[in-house]
């Protein structure tokens, strides 16, 4: 990773300029570390461990069975990344007052645990948390931490993956596997397995999590949707990535992203009982049923341009 060297200019600012900065100061994430060392501090913590260790303290080979919630050895900060603070990182931050809200997906109303078993359930292929659970409650206290002093009703600037622009044709794994060849597969490996350490006794999860295979996301996870992983491989990856300096191209980043998705991973039942209506699914759901008259390859690998057009005139 290369270091950037910036040279701040201090200029002087109009009176008027001046007094909005200071009534209206920017918003950053706030400081986990700067927490006191009380019950809620310590809450906040746990739920930021669990956020970054997720394998390590409910995780398939966690040793009480009970605690086994995740189905894989993934970190929610795999894809939320840098502990859900990273712009167009899938951030975790000014998310808890937009809840509850309604879910497409599930056709009601939804509460914040609700969101958070989603990804329980299909990112780590595993079971619901139960709503009272020491866990649910931690992570929890840690996205709403990740909310202090959001003003009520603001929007912040870096939520999800971003958007960049389409592509007028379905993108295409033959190519993203060789993108994959040669921005990729030094670290996830040629099949996808990432890379899992550990010391004597002790399993450290993921160093690079795996794309695809038994110990990734299911095929109900939203990072199976081309749209998302297509803006979160072009915004973040090749690791180091940032969303000012993208290092792949939009054309490469879609192309390896649908490389990616295409590959074999555990499959979630009842995905046919999403989107009670049809008419609400996202263009590029991965599974049907659909109700537009496009095949399950086109809203897998677009274009999308077609679909949308078609919903348009309904």
């Amino acid at each position: 990773m290369r270091a950037v060297a910036v040279a701040v200019i201090a200029v002087a600012a109009p009176a008027a300029v001046r007094a909005q900065q200071i009534s209206s100061p920017v918003w950053t994430v706030p400081e986990v570390g700067a927490l006191p060392d009380d019950a809620h501090g310590r809450l906040v913590r746990r739920g930021r461990d669990l956020i970054t260790a997720t394998y390590a303290h409910i995780g398939p080979e966690v040793p009480d069975p009970a605690k086994r919630y995740a189905g894989n050895n993934l970190a929610c900060s795999n894809c939320h990344l840098e502990a859900g603070t990273k712009k167009f990182g899938l951030p975790i931050f000014g998310l808890f007052e937009l809840f509850p809200q309604y879910s497409a997906r599930l056709g009601a109303e939804i509460t914040i645990e609700d969101r958070v078993n989603s990804c329980m359930s299909r990112s780590m292929n595993g079971r619901a948390l139960p709503l009272d659970s020491p866990e649910m409650q931690a992570i929890v206290a840690y996205i709403r931490f990740l909310s202090s002093g959001v003003p009520a009703g603001k929007a912040l600037s870096g939520l999800g993956t971003g958007s960049m622009p389409e592509l007028d044709r379905a993108a295409d794994p033959v190519r993203g596997k060789a993108i994959y060849a040669k921005a990729c597969l030094s670290c996830h490996n040629e099949d996808g397995s990432g890379i899992r350490r550990s010391v004597p006794s002790v399993d450290l999860g993921y160093m690079v999590p795996p794309l695809w295979g038994p110990d990734s996301f299911n095929d109900g996870a939203g990072m199976a949707r081309l749209i998302t992983a297509a803006n979160f491989v072009h915004f973040n990856m090749p690791h180091g990535t940032d969303y000012l300096d993208p290092q792949l191209t939009v054309e490469q980043a879609w192309d390896v992203a649908v490389y990616m998705i295409s590959q074999p991973r555990p499959k979630k039942a009842g995905l046919d009982k999403d989107y009670p209506d049809l008419s609400t699914k996202p263009v590029d759901a991965p599974y049907g049923p659909y109700a537009d008259g496009f095949d399950q390859q086109q809203h897998m690998y677009g274009p999308f341009g077609p679909i949308r057009a078609a919903h348009a005139k309904k």
